[in-house]
C-alpha cells in the first residue's frame, strides 16, 4: 500500500483521515494475506479518498502565490513612491 504524503495527511478532515487509516489498515492485512489483488482495489478507494486534500493542498498554494504576487507588488510600488520623493 501506497502512503500519501504527509503535506496531504495533514489536510484530510478528521472523517476522512479515520477512512484512511482503517483502509490502509486493511490493504496491509490483504498484502501480508498475498491479497495483492483486493488491496490493489483498496489502494484505489485511498487514491479517491485523498482528492479533496490534494485539492485544498493546490489551493493553498495558488493562495501562497497570490500572496507572494500581492507582496512584490506592494515592494515594488514602495520602491517607486522613494524614487519619486527622491526626484523631488
Amino acid at each position: 500500500m501506497r502512503h500519501c504524503s504527509v503535506q496531504v495527511r495533514g489536510l484530510l478532515t478528521r472523517e476522512e483521515l479515520d477512512r484512511y487509516n482503517a483502509l490502509m489498515e486493511v490493504g496491509s492485512y490483504l498484502e501480508s494475506q498475498s491479497r495483492h489483488d483486493l488491496a490493489y482495489t483498496v489502494q484505489k478507494e485511498v487514491d479517491i479518498l485523498i482528492l479533496p486534500a490534494i485539492e485544498r493542498l493546490k489551493e493553498k498554494s495558488r493562495q501562497r502565490d497570490r500572496d507572494t504576487e500581492q507582496y512584490l507588488e506592494s515592494k515594488r510600488l514602495e520602491a517607486l513612491q522613494i524614487d519619486d520623493e527622491d526626484d523631488e
